[in-house]
C-alpha cells in the first residue's frame, strides 16, 4: 500500500490542524509497520475512537490522537477503548508534554510526514467473542466507505 491509499482526509476534533498532523504520520507509520488502519471507527459501546488496526494476525491496535494537552485533560473516553483491542497507545506530536500520559500505554511520536514508537504499546488480549465482533466491525465498515468513495466517483 502506498502512501497515497492512506485517508488521511478524517478531520479530528478538538485538535484541527495539530491533529489531523498526527493522524497523517501515524496512519502512514502503521501502514508502513504492516497495519491495515481505519479512522474514526465507532465501537460497540458507542465510543469513536480515532484509529483502529489490525496486522496480518488480526491483532486489534488502537491509537488515540492526543493534540494537546488541554485535548488530553478533557478527554478521558479512550479508557472505555481498552475492552477492544490487543494494543493500545496514544499518538502525539513532538511538542505534547509526554510526562503526563500513562506510562503502562504505548506512544508514537508523529508529525504530518510520519512517526515512530516511543514507548511499546500496552498489551491486553481481547477475548474471542469480541475479537470477532471488531474484526467483523472494521470489515464491514471499510466495505461501506469504499462503496460510498466508489459511489461518489461515478
Amino acid at each position: 500500500m502506498t502512501d497515497d491509499a492512506v485517508d488521511t482526509s478524517v478531520k479530528f476534533t478538538p485538535g484541527g490542524e495539530a491533529a489531523n498532523a498526527v493522524a497523517r504520520g501515524t496512519l502512514r507509520f502503521l501502514v508502513d509497520a504492516g497495519y491495515t488502519p481505519l479512522t474514526e471507527l465507532t465501537l460497540a459501546n458507542g465510543r469513536r475512537a480515532d484509529i483502529v488496526a489490525l496486522d496480518r494476525k488480526g491483532t486489534i491496535l488502537i491509537v488515540e490522537i492526543k493534540s494537546c494537552l488541554a485535548d488530553y485533560r478533557t478527554d478521558a473516553k479512550w479508557t472505555e477503548y481498552l475492552d477492544y483491542c490487543d494494543l493500545f497507545g496514544f499518538a502525539v506530536d513532538q511538542d505534547f508534554p509526554v510526562d503526563v500520559l500513562p506510562q503502562e500505554h504505548g506512544l508514537i511520536l508523529a508529525d504530518r510526514f510520519g512517526a515512530e514508537i516511543a514507548r511499546p504499546y500496552s498489551s491486553c488480549p481481547v477475548n474471542p467473542a469480541r475479537r470477532k465482533a471488531v474484526t467483523l466491525l472494521f470489515a464491514r465498515t471499510a466495505a461501506l466507505r469504499i462503496n460510498d468513495q466508489l459511489g461518489e466517483d461515478r
